[in-house]
């Protein structure tokens, strides 16, 4: 069984910063990309940022220049530093990883959400 633990969200005022982190844990056997997700009410959950196990990234235009996603591999963890936060930001973030088990099986593993409100 894998778990994937968000922490991080919270309430801040536009032009402020946060930092998302997600912890990879149980019958891990390798771990591909990680990446996070968001979505907003009543919109789709849209890709923000990944990153590959070689550590390349890919942002959404609407984040480039502010966030940063960066990974630990020898704690299975996925970061996503937020800075330049904007109202347009607000949103449940969730990490996402693609995982391949102990047992030789690859699935999409999904966090919780943690929820990012940007508002003054």
């Amino acid at each position: 069984q894998v778990q994937l633990v968000e922490s991080g969200g919270g309430l801040v005022q536009p032009g402020g910063s946060l930092r998302l982190s997600c912890a990879a844990s149980g019958s891990i056997f390798s771990i591909n990309t990680m990446g996070w997700y968001r979505q907003a009410p009543g919109k789709e959950r849209d890709l923000v940022a990944v990153v590959a196990s070689r550590g390349d990234t890919n942002y959404q235009d609407s984040v480039k220049g502010r966030f940063t996603i960066s990974r630990d591999n020898a704690k299975n963890t996925v970061y996503l530093q937020m800075n330049s936060l904007k109202p347009e930001d607000t949103a449940v973030y969730y990490c996402h990883a693609l995982i391949t088990t102990t047992m030789g099986v690859t699935f999409n593993y999904w966090g919780q959400g943690t929820q990012v409100t940007i508002s003054s």
